[in-house]
């Protein structure tokens, strides 16, 4: 093996030590060590796959490791043997002697004698022997937690909320890899204009059967494109294109988002009037606001106008009855993206849920007061939770008796049909995209 493919792997253990050890996202990390051991091409497309793989089947991996291990063990060494497992069970292109091989050496330069014969004694006891089965697993709910590697608590909690059935297909997909889909900036392009021109860049794409301006990518990167550069699309999910539609929008509108970063809403909101009117974008960090800005610049809107503050104080710095459309797009557990960010499955607990709802409720309550009457505003987050989706609008519509429910009459028309009481529940396995959830609201005008 040459020495590039070795740091490869071990690019994708250090990833999954710092994604169990600190909690940090792998998305982040994994920009990072890409950049650092300088991968290129191929060597991008397998760090990536051993990394959100092995994240993604944990507790299956953990399951099928579990007989093979007679004491405890260090951290990294688990995650070696993760990955090394996941490679074996899951991936054919590289054939198992290699991938002992691989390990056995990173063992090497990490570890001493004692672990890198445990390592090669438990990887070739799984190639000699198979992997436990999971029909083993008598209770359902606890299999299907195992084989899709979601927490037990939470296939439970989906269950009682959507059935067996519905769980079983969301958690399926749930670890199905992501596809990127990209949205046309209509104010430069339309679809039909930008699919050749990506196609020059030998990137393809096909046109999106939902959204009229969006489109999936079946092959290169987007972002790295001179189209991309020049900003004539941007990359967001067809799900979270929703909002924009949800909005009602026209031209020369004034629209507050919320809770803005990294800006894929607001610019879609701002395209949606043409770059007219005002587009205010807010968040809470200083390099998030960044890159707000940056996407807008890149796509030439020059309507969006950005602030660093908690949306929670608006009220503090902007009149009343200010804007004539808001988007509330609420910091949510992220329960709808777990195909995109494996790693949250694991960091949430089921406690978490309800602080998050007391954040988007205080959100929702602050920025009340600033909307026109007859405005509209629009509650979305990026979850499938009942809980955190239903119960925040149930109680926003208690607290704020200005403010009814206002159909969702402007979504595209493949959606129609889940739509349900003026609110949007898309799952990972209607469209093959995120999780999304939205509501929208009209302020009375008496």
């Amino acid at each position: 093996m040459n020495r590039t493919k070795k740091s490869v792997r071990e690019a994708a253990l250090e990833v999954l030590e710092a994604v169990e050890k600190n909690q940090s996202y792998s998305n982040l990390l994994l920009n990072h060590v890409i950049e650092r051991y300088r991968l290129k091409g191929p060597d991008i497309g397998l760090v990536t796959e051993l990394t959100y793989g092995t994240i993604q089947r944990k507790l299956t991996l953990d399951y099928y490791l579990a007989p093979f291990l007679k004491k405890k063990i260090d951290g990294w060494v688990r995650q070696l043997l993760r990955m090394s497992l996941y490679q074996m069970v899951f991936l054919d292109k590289v054939p198992d002697r290699a991938v002992i091989y691989e390990a056995v050496e990173i063992a090497k330069r990490r570890g001493h004698k004692g672990i890198v014969g445990m390592v090669n004694g438990v990887l070739r006891s799984v190639q000699r022997q198979g992997v436990a089965s999971l029909e083993l697993l008598k209770d359902r709910e606890e299999r299907l937690s195992v084989e899709t590697s979601h927490p037990l608590w939470l296939v439970k909690r989906w269950v009682s909320q959507f059935g067996y059935e519905k769980t079983k297909e969301m958690c399926e997909t749930n670890i199905l890899a992501p596809f990127q889909t990209g949205r046309a900036n209509e104010t430069k392009v339309t679809v039909e204009e930008l699919i050749p021109m990506l196609k020059e860049e030998n990137v393809e794409v096909e046109k999106s059967l939902f959204v009229p301006e969006a489109f999936h990518s079946i092959r290169g990167n987007l972002v790295k494109t001179d189209a991309f550069k020049q900003g004539l699309f941007t990359v967001q999910d067809e799900s979270s294109m929703m909002v924009a539609y949800a909005l009602q929008l026209k031209p020369e509108l004034t629209v507050l988002d919320s809770c803005a970063a990294p800006g894929g809403k607001t610019t879609h909101i701002a395209e949606k009037m043409n770059n007219t009117g005002k587009v205010l974008a807010l968040d809470l960090h200083d390099h998030k606001v960044k890159l707000i800005k940056e996407n807008a610049e890149r796509l030439g809107l020059s309507t969006i106008t950005t602030k660093t503050m908690d949306s929670r104080k608006i009220g503090e710095a902007v009149e009343k009855e200010s804007f004539d459309r808001i988007l509330v797009d609420a910091p949510c557990s992220g329960l709808g993206v777990l195909r995109r960010k494996p790693d949250i499955k694991y960091s949430k607990k089921e406690q978490d849920l309800n602080s998050l709802q007391k954040i988007q409720l205080d959100i929702l309550d602050a920025v009340a007061p600033l909307l026109k009457k007859d405005g509209i505003l629009v509650y979305s987050t990026c979850t499938v939770d009942k809980g955190e989706n239903m119960g925040t609008v149930e109680r926003f519509l208690e607290n704020h008796p200005e403010y009814e429910p206002c159909p969702l009459v402007t979504l595209p028309k493949m959606v129609e049909p889940f739509i349900q009481d003026n609110t949007l529940q898309i799952f990972p396995q209607d469209f093959g995209g995120d999780g999304f959830f939205i509501s929208s609201f009209r302020k009375k005008e008496n």
